[in-house]
């Protein structure tokens, strides 16, 4: 049984003491992190056989991923803002209950109308585990917090490795179904243990929420990112009136959004999250550095497959070996954080990263084709390791009683400049004559956009020791 005194340790802020099950909890945490991570990528491999299976158009079945993104991005805000004022521990429980139950009505809708459906529950559970599992350890962990918030940067790359693979071996074998059913046993044992080992956590204020505020932001994030899905999706263009009347709505309803929270005491996202002290520069990297690295990864295998005739298989693990110099590196950086301070290490990766997708544009020298993409791979992911445990912490330390909602603000960031870079770079592919060099010219505008970083970086305050 835990003590009727842990809620008051945990609130207690001149107690900054690491917490006796913090290892548990981490561990906890990271298989719900873990969890979603590879169920962005698992459903990949699964898409022709729902097609078959369904007798689904290839549009519906795209969107069993699309929707997946959208419903990450919508949620991710909310359920970090949910999570500070009603406690992390109850909306993380409740996040694992609505992903393991909807991953169980996944694996039987009969219909790709259906499926879509419960890939939106799906999505909403996985959204809310980033938020709140930062919120988590930074209470678990006291001033410890900075590192183990860093080490949250190995396991997303390691879902993506196991994502496809697990997928292709349970298609292989069993059927499209199982991707989904092995989610449930996880689930279970993942409640039973958050129920077991994360202490209950006492809420910010009884204040009541701002449904409005909600409202509008999560309808704002919808059209918008609904609207730039259709460029590569669907093939729309700009001139496209459904895609104008997408974006026009999202930026009347964003407009409202922030008048309302300007005049309400309480408001559901404060301003200050957006363009505050360190914040508004935050936001805008996590934006682009999103759009240059996940819009980048998202298209390595097409480039390789495209542009040197690379079989799918080989062209996947490309994206291996960029996962590999990520986990090698993120260690060593986390634990050098407070020495090296944010800003340091931030500008080093995006450099690096820049380098390597510039050498990955290039014709190899030397080298085989794929061994000149796996060593730009590399490159990239040491970058990565580098700078994204810094950016992970860079800001949080100025609000740590908000510490959720900025985690959700951070993923809504990245993974909004994730799906913007990859639809209208697939856009401009379908008009190119030569998709690998398209391809590789689009890499040299990331790297531009990373470099365009830099200055923002001085805008964010930088910290060196524990916090």
């Amino acid at each position: 049984m835990e003590s009727s005194s842990a809620p008051q340790e945990i609130a207690e802020p001149a107690a900054d003491e690491p917490l006796a099950h913090r290892r548990v909890v981490f561990g906890i945490v990271s298989i719900a992190l873990l969890m979603a991570s590879i169920d962005q990528t698992i459903v990949a491999t699964a898409l022709n056989a729902i097609r078959g299976d369904l007798n689904a158009e290839l549009t519906w079945s795209g969107w069993t991923i699309t929707i997946y993104a959208l419903g990450q991005i919508i949620v991710m805000p909310l359920a970090g803002r949910l999570g500070d004022q009603f406690g992390r521990r109850r909306i993380f429980l409740g996040a694992a209950v609505l992903f393991t139950i909807a991953s169980l009505l996944c694996s039987l809708a009969d219909s790709i109308y259906l499926l879509v459906v419960f890939r939106a529950l799906q999505a909403i559970g996985g959204g809310a585990f980033m938020p709140t599992a930062t919120g988590i350890v930074s209470e678990q962990f006291g001033r410890e917090r900075d590192r183990a918030i860093g080490m949250f940067t190995s396991i997303f790359p390691i879902g993506g490795i196991l994502g496809p693979i697990i997928g292709g071996i349970i298609v292989t074998y069993w059927s499209w179904r199982e991707i989904f059913i092995v989610n449930v046993p996880i689930g279970v044992l993942l409640i039973v243990l958050g129920l077991r080992f994360i202490p209950r956590g006492v809420p910010q204020r009884a204040a009541r929420v701002d449904g409005v505020g909600a409202v509008l932001l999560g309808l704002t994030i919808l059209f918008g990112m609904y609207g730039i899905t259709l460029l590569g999706g669907n093939g729309a263009t700009p001139a496209d009136p459904f895609f104008i009347g997408a974006e026009v709505i999202a930026i009347v309803l964003g407009v409202l959004f922030v008048r309302h929270a300007n005049r309400r005491a309480a408001p559901f996202i404060p301003i200050s999250l957006l363009r505050g002290r360190g914040f508004g520069a935050m936001n805008a990297i996590n934006f682009l550095f999103g759009a240059a690295v996940l819009g980048f990864g998202a298209l390595v295998p097409l480039y390789a497959e495209s542009r040197y005739g690379i079989q799918p298989l080989q062209a996947g693990t490309l994206l291996t070996a960029r996962a590999v110099g990520m986990i090698c590196v993120a260690g060593l950086a986390v634990f050098a954080l407070r020495r090296t301070g944010y800003r340091t290490p931030m500008i080093g990766g995006f450099v690096l990263v820049a380098a390597g997708m510039t050498v990955m544009s290039v014709a190899p020298h030397g080298l085989t084709p794929y061994a000149w993409l796996a060593l730009a791979a590399g490159i990239t992911g040491i970058g990565m390791g580098l700078s994204i445990p810094a950016s992970n912490n860079a800001s949080l330390q100025l609000a740590p009683a908000q510490i959720s909602a900025i985690a959700g603000l951070r993923g809504m960031f990245r993974q909004s400049g994730g799906i913007v870079a990859v639809s209208i770079t697939t856009a401009l592919l379908a008009h190119a004559q030569n998709g690998g060099l398209a391809q590789a010219n689009s890499f040299v505008v990331f790297a531009v956009v990373l470099l365009l970083i830099l200055p923002l970086t001085l805008f964010v305050p930088d910290h060196r020791g524990s916090w």
